[in-house]
C-alpha cells in the first residue's frame, strides 16, 4: 500500500510541479473564470431578474467549462514530449496514473472552483449561506466526480485530431446529474436552507463521483493500451 501511495502521489506532485512551473493551465483556467463573471456581470438586466436568483446556475456552469478547459490538456504534455509510453512501461498501476491524474486535476478545478465563488460573490454581492463547509463539500463533491469523468474521456480524446473540440461533447450530456444535483444543493444553501434539506443532492453527488472514480479507474487501463 505504501508503494502504491508513494508511485501515486510521485506522479500528483509532478503534475503540480510542471502546471505551477509552466502555468499554461492556471492561468487559461484563471483568465476565463474572471472573463466570464465579467461577461454575466455586465450581461444581466438588474431591473428584471436578482443575480442572486441564477447564481448558483452559473457557478456551476463556469466551473464546467473552465475546468474542461484544463481537462484537454491532462495527457498532452505527455503525449507530446513521448513521455506517456514511459509512464505506461513503468511498473506503476494503470489506475494509479489515473487517480493521479484526477487527482492533479482536481487540485486545478478546485482552485478555479475557489475563484468562480470570489468572483461571483464579488460581482452579485452573494451570501454563501450558514453552512460554507457544506457548500464546500458539495463544490468538492462534484468537482471530484466531473475531473473523474473529463480525466478518463481526456485520455481518449488525447489520441485522436479533434482532441479539446471532442472533449466537452462527450462529456458534457454526461454531467447532468452532476449539475443538476449540484445546483440544486448550491441554491439551497445560498437561500439559506437547513442541511437536511440539501443532504439528499449531496449524496447523489456522493454516489456520482464514487460511479465516476471507480469505473474510470478500472477502464482507463483500456484507453491507454488502445
Amino acid at each position: 500500500m505504501r508503494g502504491y501511495l508513494g508511485q501515486l502521489s510521485a506522479i500528483v506532485w509532478k503534475d503540480l510541479v510542471v502546471e505551477l512551473r509552466t502555468k499554461e493551465r492556471i492561468l487559461s483556467m484563471g483568465g476565463f473564470t474572471v472573463l466570464v463573471g465579467v461577461l454575466f456581470n455586465y450581461g444581466l438586466d438588474r431591473s428584471v431578474v436578482r443575480p442572486q436568483d441564477l447564481a448558483a446556475g452559473w457557478i456551476w456552469v463556469t466551473i464546467v467549462f473552465t475546468g474542461v478547459l484544463g481537462l484537454g490538456r491532462t495527457f498532452e504534455m505527455e503525449r507530446s514530449e513521448g513521455a506517456l509510453r514511459g509512464v505506461l512501461m513503468s511498473p506503476v498501476p494503470r489506475d494509479a496514473i489515473f487517480l493521479a491524474k484526477v487527482l492533479s486535476n482536481f487540485v486545478l478545478t478546485m482552485l478555479a472552483a475557489i475563484l468562480v465563488f470570489a468572483i461571483f460573490g464579488l460581482f452579485f454581492d452573494l451570501s454563501f449561506g450558514s453552512h460554507p463547509l457544506v457548500l464546500l463539500a458539495v463544490v468538492a463533491t462534484g468537482t471530484l466526480g466531473f475531473t473523474s469523468l473529463g480525466t478518463l474521456y481526456s485520455g481518449v480524446t488525447a489520441g485522436t485530431t479533434m482532441g479539446d473540440t471532442l472533449l466537452p461533447i462527450l462529456v458534457f450530456p454526461l454531467l447532468v446529474p452532476m449539475v443538476i444535483y449540484g445546483v440544486t444543493a448550491t441554491a439551497g444553501l445560498f437561500a439559506g436552507l437547513p442541511v437536511s434539506e440539501v443532504s439528499g443532492n449531496l449524496r447523489m453527488l456522493m454516489a456520482f463521483a464514487l460511479i465516476t472514480t471507480f469505473a474510470g479507474a478500472g477502464l482507463f487501463r483500456f484507453i491507454v493500451e488502445e
